[in-house]
C-alpha cells in the first residue's frame, strides 16, 4: 500500500480508468490484450528503451542527407568541394545496405582549414555523441603512436582496437589525423581493413567509416586556389578535377605516401 501511495495523481487516475475499461470487455479477450501488451513492452524495453539511456549502435539508421547538408553549408566556409564531395560520399554509403568495402575519405588542406572541424560533424550526423561516442574513435598520430622504436606495438594494439570495435558496432567510425606525420608502418596496419573483403578473421568491414586528415597537398590547393584568383575567377569555379591530378601526385611524393 505504500508503494501505491507513491504513485502521482495521474498515475492512479490511468490505473482507475483501465480497471474500468477491462470490466467491459470478456475475460479471454482481456487476457489476450494484456498477454498481448506485456510482449509488446518487453520487446521495446530492450530496444528502444534501453537505448535512451545508454548509447546504442544504430548501424541501420538512416542519415539525414538534408541536415548534413544544411549543416554543412551553414558552418563550413569556403569548402564547397569537401562539402559535395563528403555529402554525395556519405549518402550512397549510408544508403547502400550491402557495401563492398569500408567508406574512406582522406582530406587534404594546411591546418585551420576546417579537416577537424568537418570530420566533427560528420562524426554528429553518424552517432549523436560525435567524438564523445563510443562508436567513434579519433586518434592522433604524434600523440598515438609517436615513438618510431614501437611500431610492432602500435600495429598490433591498433588492428586488435579495430577489429574489437568493429566487432561490436559494424558502423564504427575511426579518424586517423596528421596521417603525414604517421609512419608507414602504421598505415600498413589499418590497409587490410579498408580493401574489398567480405570478411577479415571471421569480421565485416564493410559498413565501417575511416576518415583519414593530412596537411599533404596543401601547398599544392594553396597555389590552384591562387592561380584562379589570378585569373580573376572565383574560388567556387574550383572543380574536383582541378585538383584530383595535382593532389595525387603531391600526396604520392609525400614521404610517408598517405
Amino acid at each position: 500500500m505504500r508503494q501505491v501511495a507513491r504513485l502521482g495523481r495521474g498515475a492512479v487516475l490511468g490505473l482507475l480508468l483501465a480497471v474500468h475499461a477491462v470490466a467491459a470487455f470478456e475475460p479471454i479477450t482481456v487476457g489476450i490484450a494484456i498477454g498481448a501488451a506485456t510482449a509488446l513492452t518487453g520487446y521495446l524495453s530492450y530496444t528502444d528503451l534501453y537505448c535512451r539511456f545508454a548509447e546504442c549502435c544504430r548501424e541501420k539508421q538512416p542519415l539525414n542527407a538534408s541536415a548534413l547538408k544544411l549543416e554543412l553549408e551553414e558552418k563550413l566556409f569556403g569548402q564547397h568541394l569537401a562539402t559535395e564531395v563528403i555529402l554525395k560520399a556519405l549518402t550512397g554509403f549510408k544508403n547502400n545496405k550491402n557495401p563492398k568495402k569500408p567508406l574512406t575519405l582522406s582530406l587534404h588542406g594546411w591546418a585551420g582549414t576546417g579537416k577537424n572541424f568537418v570530420s566533427q560533424i560528420v562524426a554528429e550526423h553518424l552517432h549523436s555523441k560525435g567524438l564523445r561516442s563510443n562508436f567513434v574513435h579519433l586518434f592522433v598520430s604524434t600523440l598515438h603512436f609517436p615513438h618510431e622504436q614501437q611500431i610492432k606495438l602500435y600495429q598490433d594494439q591498433l588492428q586488435g582496437w579495430i577489429r574489437g570495435n568493429v566487432s561490436a558496432c559494424a558502423s564504427s567510425v575511426f579518424i586517423f589525423d596528421e596521417m603525414d606525420k604517421l609512419h608507414p608502418g602504421v598505415i600498413d596496419a589499418i590497409k587490410p581493413f579498408l580493401d574489398y573483403y567480405e570478411q577479415v578473421d571471421g569480421v565485416s568491414y564493410r559498413k565501417a567509416i575511416f576518415i583519414f586528415l593530412s596537411n599533404a597537398g596543401g601547398d599544392l590547393i594553396t597555389k590552384i586556389a591562387l592561380d584562379f584568383w589570378r585569373a580573376g575567377r572565383k574560388r567556387e569555379d574550383i572543380q574536383l578535377k582541378d585538383l584530383e591530378p595535382v593532389l595525387s601526385v603531391g600526396v604520392f611524393n609525400n614521404k610517408h605516401n598517405t
